[in-house]
């Protein structure tokens, strides 16, 4: 069975990204977002997916005496290639949006000699007032180690007689930028060059050569030996520390250092030549985010979330759900509703207890703050707090501890597994309230994610999330489920039998087909069913944002959109002969998320709601804008643009006619 590599596949994703930071039609601020989006996953790219390629390369090495292991040495040259080739864009595509910025009377000075002679003065006492004194440089000397934190930013100093000094950049106290306003004019400057004006009084009395910019990506994946054994939180907390210890995985230095310099780093860093990466003479340019224009053809304009009157005008959200279920879209319709959810669950007297899984939080939750009103108020709190999702897991422990102090029960990640379902649980004496989601409940990332929510108190769909909050809470196993499809508990059989039933409503001559939106495609038996299905006939259609290791042919196209907002909501469709069944969802067809997490695949069961998930899904396939057709050779190919439909401008559109 023949598949894209997963990896190559993520690089073709993040150069749809950069795609829209060279898109014209994209406001200029947008772009420059876009510009920040692409560095920042191309680092976390280099932290994870490359670090780990490195240590399998390191591995082999051991086990076969030194020599290099071809398949993970042959990918590794794949992806640099590819990533050299997107760089010469990414650079071509920031030099432009700087230029263009310049033109709107916005100069982010790209080198010390473009910033003007009137500030000086400003910048020399920003510079002994504030960042001195958070200065700390290192001398790199034959008898003393160096060390760098991990995706931190320094300035390679050479001074005469062959002295070298690390400067550091530091861009976790102080802003990047520095904004100054002459005349009509707003000047940004790089905290780098505000240090590098500045040298000669770091280094008194001494010839200054040359500064350039240097960084050190390392291994950030958390390695927990035995999950089993032992206090897996403090496990945890243990290797959160560890992070900035993990195997170099790129080295990033100014193509204008000299090549004495850079050996001499090298061999002090004990970096292999693949890890030595050319850079420009700026990294960690996910710091543009920090640019902000006010000026409002600049920036997307803002949209008005949509208003659900049914549930505007009660004021129980409880009592309007069990008049009806409630199904939402956000960012289109506001996550102010599932945050009313959660406060009225923790003042209503009528509430015992309230059930969640958390896989990222946001660092201000007012859901959090709600759960710990709930405990105090004397409800029943229990919360899953998934403390191995990758970054957030400091936040996560935060939040736990805060938690537990106001006497929710917290129970912390599976051993070998991660819970990445996305629902929430409220009891009454008579009655089950549910928040079953396709997305984290994270009312920040609600903003820019596009997601679904259903809150409902479907009697066996709320009983059968009560099965899976106790199989969390108590590792209790629960029966069969027949309405939700729940990953370690048969989901890939599951989705198996419903591909097969197309197969077999095609092979009797009847309409077969199938939509799958997810963000990510990896699940080999799955990739093999979804072949087998478009060789027999059946209309296979996916929009997959990301990773997408399925190989496009003839009945099976694969539609990839980015566009202002996150595209993060999975959906199933299938057609079985008219009956038609949409399930919604946290899980991915990755193997992650099939085999090694706790996932919650949910049905939307009225059809006034199916209706709108499938014109939602009608028009993402139509989309000729954002949407790009993935080709057999990985690539992005625009589609010609006949309809001129925009999938996230329209479904506002539909939902404002809907919701009135």
């Amino acid at each position: 069975m023949k598949l894209f590599d997963r990896d190559l596949s993520w690089l073709s994703f993040n150069y749809r990204v950069l795609m829209e930071a060279m898109d014209q039609s994209v406001p200029l601020l947008e772009r420059l977002r876009f510009i920040a989006i692409y560095s920042s996953n191309l680092d976390e790219f280099f932290r994870v997916r490359v670090a780990n390629i490195r240590n399998i390369q390191l591995i082999d090495k051991k086990k076969i005496n030194k020599r290099i292991d071809f398949n993970a040495q042959t990918l590794l040259e794949e992806i640099h290639s590819e990533i050299s080739h997107q760089l010469d864009e990414y650079g071509a595509a920031l030099k432009k949006i700087i230029e263009e910025l310049r033109e709107k009377n916005h100069v982010i000075c790209m080198h010390t000699d473009e910033i003007p002679k009137q500030l000086n003065a400003q910048l020399l006492h920003y510079f002994k007032t504030k960042v001195s004194a958070f200065l700390r440089p290192i001398e790199v000397t034959n008898h003393q180690p160096l060390f760098l934190d991990n995706q931190a930013i320094y300035l390679a100093v050479e001074l005469k007689l062959g002295k070298v000094e690390i400067v550091n950049i530091p861009t976790q106290h102080l802003s990047r930028f520095s904004s100054f306003k002459i005349g009509d004019r707003t000047y940004y400057i790089f905290l780098d060059d505000i240090i590098r004006l500045h040298l000669d009084i770091l280094f008194p009395k001494r010839d200054i050569i040359s500064a350039h910019s240097i960084k050190l990506n390392k291994d950030s994946d958390l390695q927990i030996d035995d999950e089993f054994a032992g206090n897996l939180v403090k496990k945890i907390e243990k290797q959160i520390q560890k992070r900035n210890l993990g195997i170099p995985s790129r080295f990033l230095f100014d193509i204008n250092m000299s090549n004495e310099l850079i050996s001499k780093l090298a061999k002090k860093l004990e970096l292999m030549p693949e890890d030595m990466i050319t850079g420009g003479r700026y990294h960690n340019l996910n710091d543009l985010f920090q640019i902000d224009i006010k000026n409002t053809d600049c920036i997307y304009p803002s949209m008005q979330t949509v208003s659900v009157p049914q549930l505007e005008s009660s004021r129980s959200i409880f009592e309007s759900i069990e008049k009806q279920d409630r199904l939402l879209h956000f960012p289109y319709q506001s996550y102010d509703y599932v945050l009313q959810f959660f406060n009225e669950a923790a003042t209503d007297p009528d509430v015992r207890e309230i059930n969640v899984t958390f896989y990222r939080m946001a660092k201000r939750s007012i859901i959090a703050e709600a759960l710990i009103s709930a405990a105090r108020n004397g409800k029943k709190v229990a919360v899953f707090m998934e403390v191995k999702a990758r970054f957030d897991e400091e936040n996560n422990l935060e939040w736990a501890r805060k938690m537990r102090a106001a006497g929710v029960k917290i129970i912390y990640s599976l051993p070998g597994l991660k819970v990445h379902a996305k629902v929430a649980l409220v009891k009454k004496s008579d009655k089950m309230y549910g928040f079953f989601g396709t997305g984290n409940l994270n009312e920040k990332t609600s903003e820019i994610y596009c997601d679904h929510g259903l809150l409902s108190t479907n009697e066996e769909m709320t009983k059968e999330l009560s099965e899976v909050f106790q199989h969390l809470l108590t590792r209790y196993t629960p029966p069969p489920f027949n309405q939700l499809i729940v990953s370690q508990f048969g989901a890939i059989e599951a989705f198996i039998s419903k591909i097969d039933r197309e197969i077999q409503h095609s092979e009797a001559g009847r309409e077969a087909r199938l939509i799958i939106k997810i963000n990510n495609l990896q699940e080999s038996r799955l990739i093999e069913k979804l072949y087998e299905a478009a060789d027999k006939g059946v209309d296979v259609k996916l929009i997959v944002r990301s990773i997408c290791c399925l190989i496009p042919k003839e009945n099976l196209r694969v539609k990839r959109i980015v566009d202002r907002y996150l595209e993060h909501g999975r959906v199933f469709y299938f057609h079985n002969d008219g009956a038609q069944e949409v399930y919604l969802g946290s899980s991915d067809w990755m193997n992650r998320n099939l085999h090694r997490r706790i996932e919650v695949c949910f049905p939307i069961l009225e059809d006034r709601m199916k209706q709108e998930i499938l014109t939602i899904l009608k028009f993402q396939w139509q989309d000729d804008v954002k949407g790009v057709w993935l080709s057999q050779q990985i690539e992005n190919v625009r589609p010609v643009n006949e309809k001129n439909i925009r999938a996230q401008t329209s479904t506002f559109e539909y939902l404002r006619d809907q919701y009135g």
